[in-house]
């Protein structure tokens, strides 16, 4: 399965991917691309995401079941929606390679932490992360080698986690294009719940009000569609499965984030009552400073995009 450099003896000699979704198929190729693996396995619940692992090259082998996936690999990265992880773990830890290393790409690490890490038996390094990255598609299709390209993946280790494994799992996402950060679970989850989870809570909410306005008709909300109200139902259009995962397990910080951000609407909606407006000019200049630190740090281009731009841009990460 590897590819580049023949000369070049891979990081791994099996890697399985349990489940073979948006994120697990964008390792596969990002990996092939920097001849990583000696070998590609993933197990995925439905024989369609199967096949088409298979036919796509993905993987040489997809599996039903996640133990006979994990069977001599020596990385095993857990793909799966957050709310799967505690049954998966239970399932593949008896089965697990000593000195293998077990990660994750789940948006809650909290969960991570509490649901993997008692299943891993002595001799394998579990570390936490989060590559964040992604778009609106899901599925084995959805997947391309360039989705890590200069983005962050974040890594959160226990406090007793392997400091070789850990170095080796940082140089792989480095190797699959991504910038590597560490933080403690409990941080990045905060961190996440702001910058990703509130914003998708937001997303499905404004899209469901505007389709359940009595004034407003469907098609109307369809045809009329300006940037603003597009790009919140690119973000609604994400995995409901995945998301209705990372609010039921990261409630708290998610719960702190929507108390902040309801004060704050609060005080936009006072200004809007009260003709306030240099509080709204401030309050939007302010926001417009930030939009240009995500371009200054790469994160994003300022080139304009109306919705109708092919080309993938790493969108919708969680």
């Amino acid at each position: 399965m590897a590819s580049g450099d023949s000369e070049t003896k891979p990081m791994f000699k099996r890697l399985a991917l349990i489940g073979i979704g948006l994120i697990g198929s964008s390792i596969s190729h990002a990996a092939r691309r920097a001849g990583l693996v000696g070998e590609i396995v993933c197990s995925a619940l439905t024989p369609e995401e199967r096949e088409r692992a298979e036919v796509l090259g993905l993987v040489t082998k997809a599996y039903a079941d996640p133990v006979e996936a994990v069977r001599g690999a020596d990385l095993v990265i857990l793909c799966t929606p957050v709310g799967a992880f505690k049954t998966v773990a239970e399932a593949i830890g008896p089965h697990l390679e000593k000195g293998a290393i077990v990660s994750d790409v789940g948006s809650v690490k909290g969960a991570a932490m509490r649901d993997i890490a008692p299943s891993m038996p002595d001799g394998v390094h579990f570390i936490a992360g989060h590559p964040i990255a992604g778009t609106e598609q899901s599925g084995p299709d959805a997947g391309f080698a360039e989705l890590f390209d200069g983005r962050w993946c974040i890594l959160t280790p226990g406090p007793d986690a392997d400091p070789a494994a850990l170095a080796k799992l940082e140089t792989f996402w480095r190797k699959l294009g991504s910038n590597v950060e560490l933080m403690t679970p409990e941080h990045h989850d905060m961190v996440l719940a702001i910058t990703s989870h509130v914003p998708h809570l937001i997303a499905y909410n404004i899209v469901n009000t505007a389709a359940h306005l009595e004034r407003v008709t469907d098609s109307e909300v369809i045809k009329f569609s300006a940037a603003g109200f597009r790009d919140f139902t690119r973000i609604a259009a994400s995995d409901p499965v995945m998301w209705r995962d990372v609010f039921l397990n990261n409630k708290e910080a998610v719960l702190e984030m929507l108390g902040r951000f309801s004060e704050d609407l609060v005080a936009l909606q006072r200004a809007i009552r009260f003709g306030d407006g240099p509080t709204l000019e401030k309050t939007f200049a302010n926001a417009r400073a930030i939009r240009r630190g995500i371009i200054q740090a790469g994160q994003d281009t300022a080139q304009p995009d109306f919705g109708r731009n092919a080309a993938r841009t790493g969108k919708g990460s969680a």
